[in-house]
Protein backbone atom coordinates (compact mmCIF):
# COMPACT_ATOMS: atom_id res chain seq x y z
CA UNK A 1 0.00 0.00 0.00
CA UNK A 2 1.32 3.70 -1.01
CA UNK A 3 0.02 6.79 0.50
CA UNK A 4 0.86 9.36 -1.95
CA UNK A 5 -0.10 13.10 -2.41
CA UNK A 6 -0.47 14.40 -6.13
CA UNK A 7 -1.75 17.68 -7.87
CA UNK A 8 -4.35 17.00 -10.56
CA UNK A 9 -2.79 18.35 -13.95
CA UNK A 10 -4.18 18.47 -17.02
CA UNK A 11 -2.99 17.79 -20.59
CA UNK A 12 -3.00 21.17 -23.25
CA UNK A 13 -1.12 19.35 -25.97
CA UNK A 14 -0.41 15.47 -25.93
CA UNK A 15 -1.81 13.94 -28.57
CA UNK A 16 -4.94 11.20 -28.37
CA UNK A 17 -3.95 12.74 -24.34
CA UNK A 18 -5.01 16.42 -25.13
CA UNK A 19 -7.39 17.59 -22.66
CA UNK A 20 -7.14 14.47 -20.55
CA UNK A 21 -6.76 15.47 -16.28
CA UNK A 22 -4.77 13.17 -14.11
CA UNK A 23 -2.17 12.61 -11.40
CA UNK A 24 1.50 12.26 -11.80
CA UNK A 25 3.29 9.32 -10.05
CA UNK A 26 6.85 9.10 -9.74
CA UNK A 27 9.03 6.04 -10.72
CA UNK A 28 9.24 5.68 -7.05
CA UNK A 29 5.66 5.57 -5.84
CA UNK A 30 4.96 3.27 -8.91
CA UNK A 31 7.58 1.15 -7.58
CA UNK A 32 6.23 0.48 -4.02
CA UNK A 33 3.15 -0.83 -6.21
CA UNK A 34 4.71 -3.21 -8.96
CA UNK A 35 8.82 -3.19 -8.46
CA UNK A 36 10.29 -2.41 -12.32
CA UNK A 37 6.68 -2.42 -13.86
CA UNK A 38 7.09 -0.36 -17.25
CA UNK A 39 3.80 -1.17 -18.75
CA UNK A 40 0.54 -0.13 -18.11
CA UNK A 41 -1.00 -2.02 -14.84
CA UNK A 42 -3.90 -1.60 -12.60
CA UNK A 43 -4.52 -0.50 -8.99
CA UNK A 44 -7.16 -0.64 -5.98
CA UNK A 45 -7.66 1.45 -3.28
CA UNK A 46 -8.81 4.86 -2.58
CA UNK A 47 -8.48 8.29 -4.00
CA UNK A 48 -9.85 11.26 -1.10
CA UNK A 49 -11.33 8.64 0.80
CA UNK A 50 -13.52 6.97 -2.67
CA UNK A 51 -13.21 3.34 -2.59
CA UNK A 52 -11.81 2.47 -6.44
CA UNK A 53 -10.51 -0.68 -8.40
CA UNK A 54 -9.45 -1.47 -11.64
CA UNK A 55 -8.01 1.96 -12.11
CA UNK A 56 -5.26 1.82 -15.04
CA UNK A 57 -1.33 3.58 -13.91
CA UNK A 58 -0.24 4.69 -17.85
CA UNK A 59 3.47 4.55 -18.57
CA UNK A 60 5.19 8.54 -19.21
CA UNK A 61 8.46 7.14 -20.10
CA UNK A 62 11.95 6.76 -17.35
CA UNK A 63 9.60 4.56 -15.02
CA UNK A 64 7.00 7.52 -14.15
CA UNK A 65 3.37 6.73 -14.80
CA UNK A 66 -0.17 8.80 -14.49
CA UNK A 67 -3.30 8.10 -13.30
CA UNK A 68 -5.72 9.52 -15.89
CA UNK A 69 -9.66 11.20 -13.25
CA UNK A 70 -11.92 10.73 -15.82
CA UNK A 71 -14.77 13.18 -15.43
CA UNK A 72 -17.40 10.92 -13.36
CA UNK A 73 -15.01 10.47 -11.09
CA UNK A 74 -13.42 13.82 -10.38
CA UNK A 75 -17.32 14.81 -10.08
CA UNK A 76 -17.39 12.43 -6.93
CA UNK A 77 -13.97 13.95 -5.75
CA UNK A 78 -15.50 17.68 -6.50
CA UNK A 79 -11.87 18.37 -7.80
CA UNK A 80 -10.75 19.84 -10.53
CA UNK A 81 -7.39 20.80 -11.97
CA UNK A 82 -5.19 22.48 -9.59
CA UNK A 83 -6.79 20.21 -6.57
CA UNK A 84 -4.56 18.00 -4.07
CA UNK A 85 -6.03 14.43 -3.89
CA UNK A 86 -4.62 11.62 -1.26
CA UNK A 87 -4.09 8.32 -2.95
CA UNK A 88 -4.08 4.83 -0.68
CA UNK A 89 -3.18 2.75 -3.25
CA UNK A 90 -2.12 -1.19 -4.14
CA UNK A 91 -1.87 -3.59 -7.22
CA UNK A 92 -4.78 -4.70 -8.54
CA UNK A 93 -3.76 -8.58 -9.16
CA UNK A 94 -7.33 -9.92 -8.81
CA UNK A 95 -8.53 -6.87 -11.63
CA UNK A 96 -9.87 -8.86 -15.27
CA UNK A 97 -12.42 -7.81 -17.23
CA UNK A 98 -14.30 -10.55 -19.59
CA UNK A 99 -15.34 -10.51 -22.57
CA UNK A 100 -19.02 -9.89 -23.22
CA UNK A 101 -20.75 -12.43 -25.26
CA UNK A 102 -21.78 -10.53 -28.06
CA UNK A 103 -18.54 -9.75 -29.21
CA UNK A 104 -16.83 -13.10 -28.65
CA UNK A 105 -19.70 -14.50 -30.63
CA UNK A 106 -18.53 -11.98 -33.52
CA UNK A 107 -15.02 -12.13 -33.43
CA UNK A 108 -15.00 -15.95 -33.42
CA UNK A 109 -17.16 -16.17 -36.83
CA UNK A 110 -13.41 -15.65 -38.38
CA UNK A 111 -10.42 -17.50 -36.11
CA UNK A 112 -7.95 -14.61 -37.22
CA UNK A 113 -10.09 -11.89 -35.75
CA UNK A 114 -10.15 -13.69 -32.46
CA UNK A 115 -6.96 -13.87 -32.25
CA UNK A 116 -5.67 -10.35 -33.43
CA UNK A 117 -8.22 -9.17 -30.55
CA UNK A 118 -5.96 -11.88 -28.02
CA UNK A 119 -2.55 -11.00 -29.37
CA UNK A 120 -3.13 -7.68 -28.29
CA UNK A 121 -2.21 -6.75 -24.78
CA UNK A 122 -4.71 -6.85 -21.89
CA UNK A 123 -4.77 -3.33 -21.31
CA UNK A 124 -5.83 -3.06 -25.02
CA UNK A 125 -8.66 -5.29 -24.94
CA UNK A 126 -9.61 -3.18 -22.11
CA UNK A 127 -9.95 -0.48 -24.14
CA UNK A 128 -12.37 -1.92 -26.42
CA UNK A 129 -14.15 -3.84 -23.60
CA UNK A 130 -15.03 -1.21 -22.32
CA UNK A 131 -15.82 1.55 -24.46
CA UNK A 132 -18.12 -1.50 -25.98
CA UNK A 133 -19.73 -1.50 -22.59
CA UNK A 134 -20.33 1.62 -22.31
CA UNK A 135 -22.54 1.70 -25.08
CA UNK A 136 -25.48 3.88 -23.53
CA UNK A 137 -28.06 2.24 -26.51
CA UNK A 138 -28.57 -1.09 -28.26
CA UNK A 139 -27.92 0.60 -31.23
CA UNK A 140 -24.50 2.20 -30.19
CA UNK A 141 -23.64 -1.25 -28.94
CA UNK A 142 -24.16 -3.06 -32.47
CA UNK A 143 -22.18 0.03 -34.22
CA UNK A 144 -19.20 -0.78 -32.09
CA UNK A 145 -18.87 -4.00 -32.53
CA UNK A 146 -18.93 -3.73 -35.72
CA UNK A 147 -16.09 -1.40 -35.33
CA UNK A 148 -14.28 -3.60 -33.19
CA UNK A 149 -14.49 -6.31 -35.64
CA UNK A 150 -13.34 -3.97 -38.70
CA UNK A 151 -10.16 -2.72 -36.52
CA UNK A 152 -9.45 -6.55 -35.68
CA UNK A 153 -9.52 -6.99 -39.61
CA UNK A 154 -7.46 -3.73 -40.28
CA UNK A 155 -5.26 -5.22 -36.86
CA UNK A 156 -5.72 -1.33 -35.46
CA UNK A 157 -5.59 -0.75 -31.91
CA UNK A 158 -7.75 1.24 -30.03
CA UNK A 159 -6.57 4.38 -30.94
CA UNK A 160 -6.26 3.80 -34.50
CA UNK A 161 -9.92 2.78 -34.80
CA UNK A 162 -11.07 5.68 -32.94
CA UNK A 163 -8.75 8.43 -35.53
CA UNK A 164 -9.84 6.73 -38.30
CA UNK A 165 -13.73 7.06 -37.33
CA UNK A 166 -13.22 10.72 -36.64
CA UNK A 167 -11.93 11.15 -39.91
CA UNK A 168 -14.55 9.24 -41.07
CA UNK A 169 -17.34 12.07 -39.68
Amino acid sequence: MINHQAEIEKFDAMGEKTGWSYVFIPQAVANQLKPGEKKSFRVKGQIDGLEVSGVALLPMGEGDFIIPLKADLRKKLKKEEGATVSLSLVFDADFKIEMPDDLEICLADEEELMQQFLSMPKSHQNYFINWLNSAKTEATRIKRIIMIVEAMAKKYNYGQMIREAREKS
